[in-house]
């Protein structure tokens, strides 16, 4: 079990996270933010982003059409009402976070941001450290380990279980393997949520590009650190087994309720984007 961290702006404690980064082991989170052009990342995440587009030529744009259905995917969770967000695999903070976007929509979302690594929540913490950032928090837990994470104080004092929250699984599922049993633990997640709450996902695919590139972009990543595991439209729809998908259902990130027309080029961006109603 991941060791509790927790941050919060609404007048918790502090917690410092664990200063080890660990720069020579490429994360997720900093590979992440390499792809979108982001500056806080080590030479080891630099090498696999490299990689990543040496396999596949769309990833850096797939990254941030990925990021695109997250901040369209929080507002319109937020048009229906829904005003508290628990984000799982929040990565490091960039342009447009969830509570950015849920606030400006309504100032009293709550949202509860959590990860696994020490360099997300200390870059979380600094993010925060000002006032204007409404009710959010930052946990350290790991998404492995549910019912942690639902108990850990971050999420739990924030977040009020008897209304409806969105659930936020954008880009992190990938990276737990099938012996990890993903479905099992998102159906542990939406288990503990009430009837009116959302799950906004985000899946990596290998669909729309040859075996080989496929095969590739997984070897990219260290399984001893961060494996990724590429999985088919049918294997991302069963995340959603007993829910009610929301038009337009499970498509690629570019084509989830764009905000203009995407280009041809779209088509082969492998991430498969859905929101559902519990």
């Amino acid at each position: 079990m991941a060791e509790d961290s927790s941050w919060m702006t609404a007048g918790a404690g502090e917690c410092a996270p664990s200063a080890e980064l660990h720069p020579e082991i490429a994360h997720p989170a900093r590979i992440y933010n390499a792809l979108i052009g982001g500056k806080d990342n080590f030479a080891a995440d630099r090498l696999v982003a490299e990689q990543l587009s040496a396999a596949v030529p769309e990833t850096v744009a797939g990254a941030k059409a990925n990021r695109a259905f997250l901040g369209r995917a929080v507002r319109a969770a937020a048009a229906l009402g829904v005003r508290q967000f628990l984000d799982i695999g929040t990565g490091i903070p960039t342009a447009g976070n969830t509570h950015e976007v849920a606030q400006a929509v309504d100032p009293s979302a709550r949202v509860a941001y959590v990860d696994n690594d020490p360099i997300v929540l200390a870059h979380a913490r600094a993010l925060m450290s000002g006032s204007g950032h409404g009710a959010t928090s930052v946990t350290r837990a790991d998404l492995r380990d549910p019912e942690a994470l639902l108990a850990a104080p971050g999420v739990r004092d924030l977040l009020d279980f008897t209304e409806p929250v969105a659930l936020m699984l954008v880009a992190i599922l990938h990276f737990i393997s099938d012996d990890e049993d993903p479905y099992g633990i998102v159906k542990q997640l939406v288990g503990a949520l009430p009837v009116g709450s959302l799950l906004v996902l985000s899946h990596g695919s290998g669909d729309l590009v040859t075996p080989e590139q496929a095969e590739r972009a997984e070897r990219s990543y260290d399984p001893a650190a961060a494996g990724i595991h590429l999985r088919t439209r049918d294997d991302v729809a069963r995340f959603f087994d007993g829910l009610t998908l929301l038009d337009p259902g499970l498509v690629i990130a570019p084509h989830w309720r764009p905000d203009t027309p995407p280009d041809a080029a779209a088509d082969r961006l492998g991430i498969y984007t859905g929101l559902a109603r519990l």
